[in-house]
């Protein structure tokens, strides 16, 4: 953390700061990214969104169309236990059964979620999390589950006397295009235009969808933009948190607008990719890589952040 406080150079606003999107690749690659919006975070406890990665899915069956919960007492943090929040048992009892399964199993697996905590915990010590696994799901499916969730978290905040952001914060995870033959995803080619044209079109993305306010509109044309399509060949970007990110920005615009009455505005904070940054020159960290760096392999990532409006 020292090195990024060192390194970095951008101001970013924390005021009304409410949810954000941040990457879950390696801490050596994606450092600079996840920085600028954890180092902003000053709460009590973080509702994630992570998502069901495709070596998790072949384990589990590949479940559709529901959340999955746990049944942890604790994660484990850099700084010690990390507490999970009332508000995960809460969800249990109230959401129907028809909405979750409950597989420790896929939380021992998936890395979406806990890839997050030691940025969150260095932040926040004493932090409490709701980690909540997204499958692939329709629009119409996610919008009925994210409405149910919603009540359910309003009233948790409601009958707490929470306040947003201060006590309570929402994150999505996802990084952005996997891009190379390693993905059989090669659209623009191989070679240092086809990054340049790969990363291009994911900032598009991010810059339209992130930044200004959000809304269930512009959440359905992020969906056009990388869900598969049955009906096309057309090759969509492979960006993991498809389902996460709509489904987290679906359950909190409508948990935002129960509590408050308000909408949200986002602001695309960086982005960048494993090619561009290379790995970050610390050593003895501990820390490692957990797949290559090329113009054949690469991955973008993303951070963003959600205010109150």
């Amino acid at each position: 953390m020292k090195y990024l406080e060192k390194q970095e150079t951008s101001d970013f606003s924390g005021d009304n700061l409410v949810a954000g999107i941040s990457p879950h690749d390696d801490f050596l690659y994606a450092g600079r990214v996840y920085f600028p919006l954890f180092r902003m975070i000053n709460t009590k406890e973080v509702v994630i969104f992570g998502l069901t990665h495709g070596t998790v899915r072949k384990e589990i069956g590949d479940p559709k169309d529901i959340l999955i919960l746990d049944e942890f007492d604790y994660w484990k943090g850099p700084f010690g236990n990390i507490s999970v929040s009332p508000l995960r048992e809460k969800i249990k009892k109230e959401l129907g059964k028809q909405y979750f399964v409950i597989n420790n199993k896929a939380q021992s697996l998936e890395h979406s979620i806990e890839a997050l905590l030691p940025f969150l915990q260095y932040y926040n010590r004493d932090i409490k999390i709701t980690p909540i696994m997204v499958t692939a799901s329709s629009l119409e499916r996610m919008d009925e589950i994210s409405s149910k969730l919603s009540e359910i978290i309003s009233s948790y905040i409601n009958e707490n006397k929470l306040k947003l952001g201060k006590d309570i914060f929402f994150l999505f995870s996802s990084d952005a295009n996997h891009f190379g033959k390693d993905f059989s995803n090669t659209p623009y080619g191989e070679d240092k235009a086809a990054h340049l044209k790969g990363t291009a079109n994911d900032k598009r993305i991010a810059d339209t969808y992130f930044n200004g306010s959000i809304n269930k509109e512009k959440i359905e044309k992020f969906t056009n933009e990388l869900w598969p399509d049955s009906l096309s060949n057309e090759p969509k970007p492979l960006w993991c948190g498809r389902y996460s990110i709509p489904f987290g920005l679906l359950t909190t615009t409508k948990v935002i607008k129960n509590v408050t009455g308000k909408d949200i505005e986002g602001k695309v904070l960086r982005y960048s990719d494993t090619w561009t940054e290379k790995v970050i020159p610390l050593q003895n960290t501990s820390l490692g890589i957990t797949a290559p760096f090329s113009l054949k392999h690469w991955v973008g990532f993303l951070s963003a952040g959600f205010y109150l409006r």
